[in-house]
Parts: structure tokens; sequence; C-alpha cells
């Protein structure tokens, strides 16, 4: 499977490099990866390392229900099985989000997605042309309306499969940040692939946030502050080593993007709905992004071009 990634996401520069007071624990920055996405937990104090390691247990436990890739997951589990009983309440939570902003969206976002995306992995990699009749078929298989969620259980009509990557991300930074809250703790800045920030920068200010469409850094740095940010671009992933085949794909048409966007990015008080609005506005243009946003009365606009 050939898949190429970009990075349209960066912490400033300057977040690291500036020298901090005397007196103060020094800057603590760990660097990693959750859910495949490259991520960071930075923050300022003297047990910046035990901190870490809570956090990090946390990616771990819900990566076991999030991700596609460890076949003892509940979302792997729940896409061989056509069901999965007593699911996680984090499962059930995510999917709770999900189906909210799928309303709002008027269905662009729809984690049923998943089978026509493999389609698309699958056929690239393989060298072939996408066939419109081979897509047509593997569209009948999605549609949001056709998963039944209770607590007992999920189901999926047969041939279906969900795919949360354009909103679990968020959901872990949501949760992390949570843990770290509940702690007590301040002026931390959690990435997961979305970010949210306790607090503030340690040093002074808002945590400053560089964004990079793809095509270079943004010269206005994204100011950060007991918010959370995502980001979405209809190209940040590809399925050809081109970059032209892009990966947010249309629920209703089958096809790639096609909204002039290259980079989306939204501030939220959780990243969890950031994460899933954004990757619905990749399918939109101005005017409906502009009515979709009017829905969430908390959720900004921090770059769109």
């Amino acid at each position: 499977m050939t898949i190429s990634r970009r990075r349209f996401l960066a912490i400033s520069a300057a977040a690291l490099a500036a020298s901090t007071p005397a007196q103060a624990a020094p800057m603590h920055q760990w660097r990693g990866v959750a859910l495949g996405a490259d991520a960071s937990i930075t923050l300022m104090h003297a047990d910046a390392e035990a901190i870490v390691a809570r956090a990090l247990a946390e990616i771990s436990r819900l990566e076991r229900i999030f991700s596609l890739h460890d076949p003892a997951s509940a979302l792997v589990q729940l896409n061989e099985n056509g069901r999965l009983a007593h699911p996680p309440f984090e499962l059930l939570e995510c999917l709770s989000i999900a189906g909210a902003v799928h309303a709002a969206s008027s269905g662009r976002f729809d984690p049923t997605i998943q089978p026509l995306w493999a389609f698309y992995a699958e056929t690239i990699a393989a060298g072939r042309p996408i066939d419109a009749a081979a897509r047509a078929q593997v569209l009948a298989r999605v549609g949001w309306h056709n998963v039944q969620i209770s607590p007992a259980e999920i189901t999926l009509q047969d041939g279906m499969a969900l795919s949360l990557n354009g909103i679990a991300q968020g959901y872990i930074a949501d949760k992390v940040a949570d843990l770290l809250r509940a702690e007590g703790l301040q002026d931390v800045l959690v990435n997961t692939g979305e970010m949210v920030a306790l607090g503030g920068d340690p040093r002074g200010g808002d945590w400053p946030v560089a964004l990079d469409d793809g095509q270079g850094v943004l010269p206005e740095a994204v100011a950060l502050r007991d918010r959370a940010l995502a980001s979405s671009s209809p190209r940040g992933i590809s399925f050809d080593q081109a970059g032209q085949v892009g990966h947010i794909l249309d629920p209703f048409t089958g096809e790639p993007a096609e909204a002039p966007w290259r980079l989306v990015s939204l501030t939220a008080p959780r990243a969890a709905l950031a994460d899933a609005l954004s990757t619905a506005c990749c399918l939109m243009q101005r005017d409906e992004i502009t009515a979709l946003l009017a829905a969430f009365p908390d959720v900004h606009l921090a770059h769109l071009g």
C-alpha cells in the first residue's frame, strides 16, 4: 500500500529554543507517534517525565480502542465482525460526536468511508486506474444511517467498516488533556496529531502554533490558550506518490475532495469536534463552511486557504 504523508502543522520553532528563568524547571518536550501521527507533549514542570509517562499510558489505552492497525483494538474487532458487544465508553462518545457532525455537515463527515479508502489505497498501490463501476460498488457500502449504536452493542451492515481517522486524533488529545487537567496541571501543550492547550506558554503569552499549508509556513502563528486546534488538508495524505489523489473522500461521489483548500484549521473547546469539522470543511465551499460553523458558535476558523 502506497501512502504519501505530508506535515501541515508545526509548533513554532521558537517554542523550545527560548531561554527559561534560572529558577524554573527547563522546558520539556516528548516527541513520538500517536495513532500514526507525529505527536508531542510540551510542558515546564519538575516532574515532567512522570507526567509524560502517565499521558503516554493514556494514549496507549486509547489506541487499543481506536487503532485501525492493532488487530485487538475495539475498532478493528467491530470492522471485522460487523458488531461489537459492550463497546468502550470512549468509542461510544467518539461516535456520538461523529454523528452530530455528520448531521450538521449534511453527511459530508462520514466515518463509514473506510471501505472506499481501502479501495483507493489498494487499487493505486497495485498500479491500477480507479474504475468508476468498481468504485460505485464500494460506495454502496458507505452510509452512516446503517450504523446502529447503543451501549449494549454497535452493529454494521455487511461489508461496512469505520475509520475514525478524521476525529480520533482530536479525541485522544482531549482525553490526554482531561487527564492532565484533572491532576491540576496547567500550561501544557498536547499534540496527538491535533492540539489541545492547557493554559498558555509557561514562559508567558499563548502557545504559538505555526501552520504549514504544504507550500510553506504561514506568516501568522495561531495563539492558543485553553483551546484546541485541528487541521485538515485534502492532500495532507495522498494515495499516490505524486500527491494528486488526496485522502479525504466525498461520501456522496466517492471521489477525492475537490474544494480549493490546501489547509483548513479550526479552534474549538474540544479537539475532537474541531477535527471532525475541519475534515468536513475540506469537502465544502466557503459559503457552506460559513453555514456549518454558524451551528457551532464556539468554533472559529484559524485558517482557510
